[in-house]
């Protein structure tokens, strides 16, 4: 695997508010995908950091379902119990699968080199990530990226604990967050040294301009409990998008660039674009901050299995 290019334009959110260069624009549409190193100030990366290490040590076990959360790798169910599916305008924490004996179901880490991610109501419930998601220079990126009435609908803290941060395998993030037309954008922002070692993203370089999204991740009906993929019967790729005609020789690949970055960083994620990530086998965490914002313009239906609390998705900007 390639390693990935950054941009070097200097906008963040150190008090310098800036959308992004015609060069950034140009990068994120042809790739799918954009690096800004240093988004985030090193103090206030470190702060984030430390709130995450506080609330993971102050979480109470003793009234916790202990839901582990799976991607659905290997047959295995994609997390989707009560717990999961109410956490949409709450804080929970979801546990990893490798965190606990598969004899005995005992917890085999320490809870806070035990969870695998804290989600979904940060951007609201928590001051500092609030102020952190909230801000103009997100503001202003939502509006180069062409948002009409940009909504902050989810976030979390995913941990990549070490030894046992479990893969990621490759995906759409519009799958999970599904508008009529797709709309999703990730803002992705590493709170620590993500590398190949401890598990960074690597993205299929151009591919949010030819996979469309064939899948849903929804809410069962008919009065039965979880959550299922179903197929998109509405539009597979976002409003008035250049679509890349060339198709997939048979038995082709994705080739997919590794996106090894510094603590600090931004990611841009397009919402139909295929990433990925490996499993920390390391000895050192990949803790990360994202949300992801949807245009609120779009339709958004009631079988998504995130549904938006009773004030409504968050407003990006009032």
């Amino acid at each position: 695997m390639a390693p990935s290019k950054t941009s070097t334009a200097s906008n963040s959110t150190n008090g310098h508010v800036s959308g992004l260069t015609p060069e950034q624009l140009q990068s994120y549409n042809e790739d799918g995908y954009l690096i800004i190193p240093d988004a985030l100030d090193a103090a206030t990366t470190a702060s984030l950091l430390q709130e995450t290490k506080d609330m993971l040590s102050s979480f109470s076990v003793a009234d916790h379902p202990m839901t582990r959360f799976s991607t659905g790798e290997n047959d295995k169910e994609h997390v989707g119990d009560d717990y999961f599916l109410t956490s949409g305008d709450k804080i929970r924490f979801f546990f990893e699968e490798d965190a606990f004996d598969p004899s005995t179901g005992e917890l085999l880490k320490p809870k806070n080199r035990a969870i695998n991610k804290i989600g979904h109501y940060l951007h609201a419930l928590n001051p500092a990530f609030r102020e952190s998601t909230l801000t103009p220079f997100h503001t202003q990126i939502a509006q180069a990226l062409g948002f009409r009435d940009p909504r902050v609908l989810q976030s979390m803290i995913i941990c990549k604990q070490p030894e046992i941060g479990a893969r990621v395998q490759p995906h759409q993030d519009s799958t999970f967050l599904y508008t009529d037309p797709p709309s999703a954008v990730g803002f992705w922002i590493a709170l620590e040294d993500a590398t190949v070692s401890n598990g960074c993203l690597s993205f299929a370089k151009g591919s949010h301009r030819r996979a469309p999204v064939n899948t849903r991740f929804v809410r069962k009906q008919q009065g039965q409990s979880g959550v299922e993929f179903v197929d998109v019967e509405g539009a597979k790729f976002p409003r008035d998008f250049k679509i890349e005609e060339r198709k997939a020789q048979e038995g082709e690949e994705e080739e997919y660039t590794m996106g090894e970055v510094k603590a600090g960083t931004l990611v841009l994620i397009h919402g139909n674009l295929l990433h990925q990530s490996e499993k920390n086998l390391s000895g050192k965490s990949r803790f990360i901050y994202t949300f992801h914002v949807i245009e609120g313009e779009e339709e958004y239906d009631g079988r998504n299995w995130l549904q938006p609390p009773e004030k409504g998705f968050t407003r990006l900007y009032e």
